[in-house]
């Protein structure tokens, strides 16, 4: 097991919410009084796909990749019931769940305060977030409800293998029933750039590292070392896309909250559809934390790479991404701690 995971949660990631806030500052300061600098970097793009934002998302994930055993896919059939309450919710439920509620706050709730062309874009990011399950943090989540390491791996490393051919066609299912128009192509290539190519980077060096100097090593010392780079990869991103939303935001500050109500409900709901069903199951706790953990929590980074990549760094939907990286790290400890307290439930 990693030194994070040990530890639990890290002081960058107990404290996300607020770093988030503070660069929601800055960038919008850097975006109202300098604003040469996001003119320059909106300069370097590839088929729509920021270059210096790309960089930065990679820092981001390629950290968690690694993390990721996929050996531990062929003990899938230890903990089968405990997996299919974490595939169907992740799958099944959580997207159009997701796409409902937004669409229920965004349409009909929040009509008079949120233009229609904004909340199309505002569901988009929110479908974004509820079509990406989390596969980093939900090992701190984990950690912290003692919850089972071999089956949050095995949660984890089938979960990533999953979001690499039902991700897309679930976007572009709901984001098409919501009207939003979504070019598939650059879809499928921001799937490629944020979720295949750093697998692949991730796998190659666990592979590689470990046969050298051994999967101790791997784990113990070589991860390790991107404790906290992963965070820091993507407060810098937010940096930039803040320094693109700050009219948005300055015009629309309200927004913010109107935002995170659905996505906080949405949170919730999925943890206790997931928690309950393992109960009803008859699953012990150590399987049912984390199975409501990997559900409620997201892949945010990827929801706000492909927002990005799909609608542009002054979009709406990349600003509603956002919001979710904004208040999940205050809700799943909300959670953590319902889960700790009832455990006698199991």
């Amino acid at each position: 097991m990693s030194n994070e995971k040990k530890k639990g949660i890290s002081f960058f990631e107990k404290y996300l919410s607020i770093w988030v806030l503070l660069c929601m500052g800055i960038g919008i300061l850097i975006g109202k009084f300098i604003p040469q600098i996001p003119q320059t970097l909106g300069k370097f793009e590839y088929a729509n796909v920021s270059i210096p934002i790309a960089i930065l998302i990679w820092i981001m994930i390629y950290p968690m990749m690694m993390k990721v055993d996929f050996k531990s896919v062929k003990d899938i059939g230890k903990n089968p019931k405990g997996l299919f309450v974490t595939w169907v919710t992740n799958w099944l439920i959580k997207p159009f769940t997701m796409f409902g509620i937004a669409s229920l706050f965004f349409f009909v709730i929040f009509k008079n305060l949120i233009p229609s062309n904004i909340a199309k874009e505002y569901l988009a990011g929110a479908v974004l977030l509820g079509a990406a399950p989390c596969t980093a943090m939900v090992f701190v989540w984990s950690h912290l409800t003692k919850g089972k390491p071999a089956y949050t791996v095995v949660q984890v490393a089938t979960n990533d293998l999953i979001i690499l051919v039902a991700f897309t066609p679930i976007v572009a299912f709901l984001l098409g029933a919501g009207g939003v128009s979504i070019p598939w192509d650059t879809l499928i290539l921001s799937v490629i750039l944020f979720v295949v190519i750093p697998l692949t980077a991730g796998i190659l060096s666990r592979i590689i590292i470990s046969n050298k100097k051994g999967i101790k090593y791997f784990e113990e010392s070589f991860i390790p070392k991107f404790n906290n780079i992963t965070t820091i990869g993507l407060l810098l991103t937010l940096i930039i896309i803040f320094s693109f939303q700050g009219n948005v935001i300055i015009n629309n500050p309200l927004h913010i909250l109107l935002i995170a109500i659905p996505l906080t409900i949405q949170t919730f709901l999925i943890f206790f559809i997931a928690y309950f069903a393992c109960k009803l199951l008859k699953l012990p706790h150590d399987i049912a934390a984390p199975a409501g953990m990997i559900g409620a929590s997201n892949f945010f980074e990827l929801a706000v790479a492909v927002a990005i990549s799909l609608f542009g760094t002054q979009s709406p939907a990349a600003l509603a991404t956002i919001v979710g990286v904004l208040v999940e790290v205050p809700v799943m400890l909300i959670l953590v701690n319902i889960a700790n307290k009832t455990k006698k439930w199991f």
